[in-house]
């Protein structure tokens, strides 16, 4: 019949089912990799079980948080390396919700596409999962969505949602910091998943940098260096928490030092931080120089090599830091808490 026409599927739309289904296949490893044994369900179903051991806890408190990776994807879509962008996405979340004294139990990701390519969703996936194995939870379940014309051909975006739990007595939140205390910072990776907007801008398009060119400072490409996954601390800090007074701690993201600091005093308290405590990172350097960029706002946007800030008592400094250094953190004694407004004063100590 001449006058028929042809039926329409979802494929002719641009979402394509089978791929889909192949997708979640070329995944199944990775996610049941980290599983607990706390989880009570497999890959596929409509949600996820979780049986919380509540006799480990006097009163259990459960902490949740979300977070997503940024402009740090495109770097993703540059150089076609998607199986450590997942790793940004857990440690965006179980960073956040360690600063509460939290272990981080279970992760649920988020996952939209353009159009949906089994082998680099699996990439994704698999760095979400080395993430959520060095956070030591479980990737218990997740969406991916393939939504046609939203995303340019090979682009993406994830977020991702942690819970830990934490016992009500133990939780952290900096209201027993007083002026005298110390502040340890432990090293960043690098960039982590902040200021990118600004990275970008000024390595790729000012500086003209290909991600494919080896840059001296860094030792490896431009692209190398960007995508260097964000630091996880849940192994370095939790071990930390029974044994001494850990007073209060802020995750270096947005913001930076003088930003997330101030997020973890109390009342009547402010901060000095000596940057001339740690070793500044050469990307900062280069960005800083190559903007240029005034020494303010590199510390405004970026963690500039701290990605983590403790806040302790000063008798237990010498343990906490053999603590880490036996364990192979890089920890630095990094400023004190003074008396203030809850703000963080910057300053330099050269000899």
């Amino acid at each position: 019949m001449e006058n028929e026409q042809k039926t329409m599927t979802y494929a002719d739309t641009g979402v394509d089912i089978d791929a889909g289904n192949r997708a979640v296949d070329l995944m199944k490893k990775s996610v049941q990799s980290t599983l607990r044994p706390e989880v009570l369900t497999g890959i596929g179903g409509f949600g996820g079980l979780f049986a919380l051991d509540t006799a480990k806890y006097e009163q259990p408190v459960l902490v949740s948080g979300t977070d997503g990776v940024g402009t740090k994807l495109k770097l993703a879509f540059l150089t076609g390396k998607h199986d450590t962008i997942g790793i940004d996405a857990v440690a965006m979340c179980v960073n956040d919700i360690l600063t509460l004294g939290a272990q981080p139990l279970f992760f649920l990701d988020y996952l939209a596409v353009g159009k949906l390519n089994p082998e680099q969703v699996a990439d994704i996936v698999a760095g979400v999962a080395e993430g959520c194995r060095q956070a030591g939870c479980a990737l218990i379940g997740g969406e991916t969505a393939e939504m046609p014309d939203f995303y340019g051909a090979g682009e993406y975006d994830v977020a991702g949602f942690a819970v830990g739990v934490v016992d009500k007595h133990k939780i952290i939140d900096g209201s027993t910091i007083v002026p005298g205390d110390v502040l340890i910072g432990l090293a960043s990776s690098g960039l982590h998943s902040n200021g990118f907007s600004l990275a970008r801008r000024v390595l790729l398009e000012k500086a003209g940098y290909r991600v494919d060119q080896v840059h001296p400072a860094f030792n490896r490409t431009v692209g190398e260096e960007m995508l260097c996954p964000t630091r996880i601390y849940v192994s370095a800090v939790l071990p930390l928490l029974d044994k001494y007074n850990i007073k209060g701690m802020a995750h270096i993201t947005g913001g930076g030092l003088v930003e997330n600091v101030p997020r973890v005093l109390p009342e009547g308290t402010a901060a000095f931080i000596n940057t001339d405590a740690w070793d500044v990172p050469e990307v900062f350097k280069v960005i800083a120089r190559e903007g240029p960029v005034e020494t303010g706002e590199m510390f405004r946007v970026f963690n500039m090599g701290i990605g983590m800030v403790l806040v302790v008592p000063i008798a237990q400094i010498g343990a906490i830091l053999d603590d880490l250094r036996e364990r192979g953190v890089d920890a630095r004694i990094i400023g004190r808490v003074v008396k203030g407004d809850r703000k963080v004063q910057l300053v330099e100590q050269k000899c």
